[in-house]
């Protein structure tokens, strides 16, 4: 039976071990601050499993390996399947027809198709992306836990490197491991009494772009800043500033909405916003998840698997041979 040692506690390494765990492997979690928390950018994640509105701007493979996904996640958690809804100010309606154009699998619909699936938002028209899904990240990640748990998988809370571990490792420490940028991401949490939604909405704005995220309890997860910056600190004041008033544009009556949370972290990225898996020995790197998290984290767990397993090399897997 494998014996594997996982450094990193994020939805990559937990995902991980959840698939490593279920194919047989013995499987050991360390974490320097232990089990997930606001001290991780998993934390602060959309949750929002959209491959086919990640292809507007993505490479053609995170659109093909995130359609796993929503499969995968419902092993472990509740998935959410009512598709992406996206939308665009009447002004700005050359950037839904150039959303279309860039992406599959959407439906057009107009002020009433709209009504139909959201009763709350009054727009003239939009893209439905049926097939999508999402999931409440902070969830997903305590059910991963009491998956793993139920394996006899604890995440234990220490300070390690991979070279002071013996035996195979999967280093999944986000930025805190070697090569990586950090991409700063900032999100917002509302509360609504007046409008109630049921899938993300993505709302088009060639400056300031927003994805609306329902969390339950009338609560609403705003996102989509997109930052090159490694500070880590408090959300910005502009861009608070930039979500609240896209919300605004959205449906002026999320005004009254009752602010309840906001958050920032770094998202770990390659030069090229792909993530992968490098095998250097007995060490592999699992990282590079940018913005895609929880939509990447499946297939990349997966391809680690089939390395480790199997000696089966998926194409997000690299060789480092320096």
């Amino acid at each position: 039976m494998a014996e594997i040692t996982i450094i990193g506690a994020g939805v990559a390494g937990l995902f991980a071990a959840h698939e490593l765990s279920r194919r047989g492997a013995r499987v050991r979690v360390l974490d320097r601050s232990g089990s997930p928390g606001p001290h991780g950018c998993s934390w602060w994640a959309g949750g929002m499993l959209a491959p086919d509105c990640e292809g507007a701007t993505a490479e053609p493979v995170v659109t093909r390996l995130g359609r796993e996904a929503a499969a995968a996640w419902a092993r472990v958690t509740t998935v959410t399947h009512r598709g992406t809804l996206v939308v665009a100010l009447h002004r700005d309606r050359s950037e839904l027809d150039r959303f279309a154009r860039r992406t599959q699998g959407a439906h057009r619909l107009d002020a009433d198709g709209i009504r139909a699936l959201e009763p709350d938002l009054d727009h003239r028209d939009g893209l439905h992306f049926p097939d999508e899904a999402h999931l409440d990240p902070r969830s997903a990640l305590a059910d991963l836990l009491a998956d793993l748990d139920r394996r006899d998988v604890a995440v234990e809370r220490a300070e390690a490197t991979p070279e002071d571990i013996a035996g195979t490792v999967i280093d999944a420490r986000g930025m805190a491991a070697p090569g990586l940028r950090g991409v700063r991401g900032e999100m917002v949490v509302i509360r609504s009494p007046e409008i109630a939604l049921t899938r993300p909405v993505r709302l088009l704005h060639p400056r300031h772009p927003l994805y609306v995220v329902p969390r339950g309890d009338g609560r609403l997860m705003l996102g989509a800043t997109q930052l090159e910056s490694a500070s880590c600190g408090p959300i910005h004041v502009r861009s608070l500033l930039e979500l609240l008033s896209a919300a605004y544009a959205l449906d002026p009556r999320l005004a009254e909405a009752e602010l309840v949370e906001t958050g920032a972290d770094l998202r770990p990225a390659y030069p090229d916003n792909i993530p992968r898996v490098t095998r250097k020995g007995r060490i592999l790197r699992l990282n590079g998840l940018f913005r895609h998290g929880f939509l990447l984290a499946p297939a990349l767990a997966r391809q680690a698997a089939d390395l480790l397993l199997n000696d089966t090399k998926g194409e997000l897997v690299h060789e480092d041979r320096g």
